[in-house]
């Protein structure tokens, strides 16, 4: 099966790392004309005039990255299978409907309202109660498109910073942690979940995950498979979504969610029996899912803006490397590295281990830090 991916970056490329051994052959479409994904046939097309010569070369077509025109995969879909399908991408385009949608499903989400001027967001900061933070409604990641108001006075400086002509603006959320449910589902509607992921940001950044979640409580994850399981039904989804929530006191909070492989799902290539980019492929490809049970305890350390002593990396028998063979630039990633270990104490001392050869690395901490995580 040849198989088209929408972008070409290092989700692509782990894409058809994981799609090679199951005899799958991969074109990748980009459009912003810096592709990075490093292997494969490469189809750059930043004007968009080549889609009918990506269409000749695939059987199906999936995506890396959601924020693609909706418009373009929809044109695809009339003419090849589209996993996730292009309402599951116009879903996760849109905040507000992204919310809207958690709403009608019973997910919980942080309060919140709309602002399409400086004083409505004034207005929406006084209603909720600072602090807020405000999100451009369209487009942005990774903590870029954002400003928190820590009074309703912030709002002219916050409109002005982000620059977007419709924003979400949430409340803060009392959390105790970040954490991440992935799941895929089939073409037939078969369900895997994989263990819930404790994240750790920096920045807007995500620097590490850890898996299973420490004190993970079976209600939790239940919690969260609950939410997921409605999502995916409901979309009709085919493929890996991704589902980001703040856990408190009394449960669960949906923060957003990405209709893809995701970076907190890296630890599986080799923490879970199938990796969460294996799964992607067997579920838009028409093949039973794999295993998602783990196969110890894993942490993933993100390699951002520099790729630090790689050399004294590779020497540590316990160490993982993925590179994605992007040049070095600040805020940029440019590889992960996955540790393996049988207890929360062995994972803490392998994962600092590597910490100290990735100059600009945050401390590592956590909830692991913390007593009797063994």
């Amino acid at each position: 099966m040849r198989i088209g991916v929408l972008g070409a970056g290092q989700l692509g490329r782990m894409l058809a790392l994981a799609g090679y051994p199951l005899a799958k052959s991969f074109v990748f479409y980009d459009m912003s004309g810096n592709p990075s994904a490093g292997i494969g046939n490469v189809i750059s097309d930043p004007e968009g005039t080549q889609l009918k010569e990506f269409l000749s070369q695939v059987d199906r077509v999936t995506y890396e990255f959601e924020h693609l025109p909706v418009d373009v995969a929809e044109q695809l879909a009339r003419e090849k299978t589209v996993h996730p399908s292009p309402r599951a991408l116009q879903v996760c385009q849109n905040r507000e409907a992204e919310k809207t949608l958690f709403g009608e499903l019973g997910i919980p989400t942080p309060q919140w309202k709309i602002a399409d001027s400086a004083e409505s967001l004034k207005a929406a900061a006084e209603s909720l109660g600072c602090p807020v933070v405000a999100k451009s409604n369209t487009e942005g990641y990774d903590g870029k498109g954002q400003a928190v108001l820590k009074t309703p006075e912030d709002a002219e400086a916050a409109w002005a910073s982000i620059g977007h002509p419709r924003l979400m603006v949430e409340k803060f959320v009392d959390f105790s942690r970040e954490v991440s449910m992935i799941a895929v589902r089939a073409e037939d509607g078969q369900l895997a979940f994989y263990p819930m992921a404790e994240n750790i940001h920096h920045e807007g950044i995500l620097r590490y995950s850890i898996a299973p979640a420490p004190r993970l409580s079976p209600r939790i994850q239940e919690e969260a498979e609950r939410y997921i399981k409605s999502l995916l039904n409901e979309l009709e989804y085919v493929g890996v979504l991704t589902l980001e929530l703040f856990e408190t006191a009394d449960g669960l909070v949906a923060n957003e969610m990405a209709p893809r492989v995701h970076n907190s799902g890296h630890w599986t290539i080799e923490g879970a029996m199938t990796s969460q980019f294996e799964n992607h492929i067997r579920a838009i490809s028409g093949h039973p899912l794999g295993s998602t049970e783990p196969r110890g305890l894993s942490c993933m350390i993100n390699i951002i803006g520099e790729h630090g002593d790689v050399e004294r990396l590779l020497e540590l028998p316990y160490a993982h490397m993925h590179l994605y063979g992007k040049g070095e630039r600040a805020g940029r990633k440019l590889g992960h590295v996955n540790v393996l270990a049988d207890s929360y104490d062995e994972l803490v001392w392998r994962a600092s281990n590597c910490v100290q050869f990735l100059p600009g690395s945050p401390e590592f901490s956590s909830s692991l830090n913390e007593n009797d995580t063994q």
